[in-house]
């Protein structure tokens, strides 16, 4: 089957308000995708963007932890098909809590926003998503149990290793499936949640992640990358 110009090609961006989830709005905007971006409620940046796109950004409402807002989403795109599906969705706890500082409730809200509540849109929005498509979610270095040499982070980091290990189970559930899964890690950029002193602007960040979802097109199977599209260890 032939691959879909860009200007044929259908996004669909959970988390896209601020930061990196606006930031990927943005750069598949320029590459001419149409864009369906979600946000939690309010007007946002993404409102804003959505104003000058000529019809190409639309903008659905949906908080990820809220399971019956799931559903509903997926009622209200039943006849809708996606070339890309990409969850993007974070948050952090105080970096410098270590797992005997933090608090249930705390880690709860961490593990629920960062790996249960992506891994239930990817379950229920994947039926939307096209044979030849791909199915993202942003994932960080940090998920790497590999890489965990110097500490640090903890339950940010044990949120995102969840993650890819849940990942990595929808796709052994899924063998044989044509389409492209994907653990993107965008390295550490300055955005709110990164933080001013982080390594990576968004410019340095996100085209390049990019380049590196649409080269993984047609390419089945689950892989962990950087926003180079270098290999991330387990």
């Amino acid at each position: 089957m032939p691959t879909p110009s860009t200007s044929d090609r259908n996004l669909l961006l959970i988390g896209a308000s601020r930061g990196l989830g606006y930031a990927l709005a943005e750069e598949f905007l320029k590459r001419g995708w149409h864009v369906v971006g979600t946000v939690r409620g309010g007007k946002t940046r993404l409102h804003d963007l959505a104003a000058t796109s000529a019809g190409c950004l639309t903008i659905e409402t949906v908080d990820i932890t809220e399971s019956a807002q799931v559903a509903a989403l997926r009622a209200r795109l039943a006849g809708r098909r996606f070339d890309l599906l990409f969850v993007n969705a974070g948050v952090k706890n105080d970096d410098r809590e270590i797992i005997a500082d933090v608090s249930t409730e705390e880690f709860v809200r961490v593990l629920v926003t960062n790996a249960l509540s992506p891994m239930r849109v990817v379950e229920t929005l994947q039926h939307l998503v096209v044979p030849t498509g791909t199915i993202g979610v942003m994932s960080s270095g940090q998920g790497s149990i590999a890489n965990n040499e110097v500490g640090g982070y903890e339950v940010y980091r044990a949120s995102k290793a969840a993650l890819n290990t849940l990942m990595r189970s929808f796709a052994a559930r899924h063998k044989g499936d044509p389409r492209t899964f994907l653990l993107m890690a965008p390295g550490w950029v300055r955005t709110d949640m990164g933080g001013p002193g982080a390594r990576l602007s968004i410019e340095e960040s996100i085209p390049n992640l990019v380049n590196t979802i649409e080269a993984q097109f047609g390419k089945s199977g689950l892989q962990y990358l950087d926003y180079l599209g270098r290999t991330v260890p387990w």
